[in-house]
């Protein structure tokens, strides 16, 4: 179901960007858009695992350092048919984690100092189920691929509004558009960007729940990911982490950081409230 819903989200995307092209500049507005996005977020998707490191300070770990968060790795990547991911440390105490890489061969999780030092043995566990099934379930990918349509929303969003700036569509017909499609096509332009944005968001947060669900099957309970889960929504609530926006959608929870105050409306992450119930569900339908 929630796979239907991340493909549901991604096909609204995708007729999303085809309304505007058309209301903008037609299939050559379109085509230009597109291929504009796609050079953008390719760039992004082949890169985006060592800007992700880099942003949140992330150091590579050994086992002889970290000799129970490999421990913990090896046998879950074992049980999941998965290579071993690189591992990071983030000298921060705020508890998180994360996954990056395109796929299972390029893979790499990053934990914080705060999470090793909060996390018991089954917690920690948990955690790195999670993360490892978003690699297995490439949410990495499907992340992508909906940046890049949302991407193109916004391109094709903004060329329009420099186009009514300096008095043209860039597409003909502006007559028929002064005699009824002018009007849905500057509200287009504006409100576009941010239902894109909000597709977005919904495929991000589906990716969550469906990452909490595969977490749980592969330890074989959902207890320590429901117990990490309400020890991160507290302590995240206290301490700041210091980490970008964008990284920050790739934790577990959505960290807390200086200077930003995260509506429910626009958050990458669901309430954990409601991940947590899911999983208590689990206890009784599994």
């Amino acid at each position: 179901m929630k796979t239907l819903k991340t493909t549901f989200l991604l096909t609204a995307l995708t007729l999303l960007l085809l309304a505007l092209g058309e209301a903008f500049g037609g299939q050559r507005g379109l085509t230009i858009a597109l291929v504009f996005a796609v050079l953008m977020n390719g760039t992004a998707y082949f890169f985006s695992d060592k800007i992700a490191l880099a942003s949140s300070g992330a150091q590579p770990i050994s086992q002889e350092q970290s000799p129970r968060l490999y421990a913990v790795m090896e046998r879950l990547a074992a049980k999941g048919n998965l290579p071993m991911p690189k591992l990071y440390m983030i000298p921060q105490p705020a508890p998180n984690a994360f996954a990056t890489g395109r796929n299972p061969s390029h893979a790499s999780v990053a934990v914080t100092q705060g999470l090793m030092d909060l996390m018991d043995d089954e917690e920690l566990e948990g955690v790195i189920a999670h993360e490892l099934s978003h690699v297995r379930n490439y949410d990495i990918l499907t992340s992508s691929i909906a940046a890049t349509i949302a991407g193109a929303v916004t391109w094709v969003a903004e060329m329009g509004r420099w186009g009514m700036i300096f008095g043209g569509w860039g597409g003909g017909g502006r007559e028929e558009e002064r005699e009824g499609g002018g009007l849905t096509a500057i509200l287009m332009l504006f409100l576009a960007p941010l239902a894109a944005m909000l597709l977005q968001l919904g495929i991000s947060r589906q990716r969550e729940y469906q990452a909490d669900a595969s977490g749980a099957k592969l330890v074989g309970h959902p207890y320590g990911l429901i117990r990490a889960l309400e020890k991160l929504g507290a302590y995240n609530k206290r301490i700041p982490m210091d980490i970008s926006p964008s990284t920050s959608a790739l934790c577990i929870v959505a960290p807390l950081t200086a200077g930003q105050a995260l509506s429910g409306l626009f958050s990458t992450h669901p309430p954990l409230e409601e991940r947590i119930a899911q999983l208590r569900a689990m206890t009784i339908t599994r």
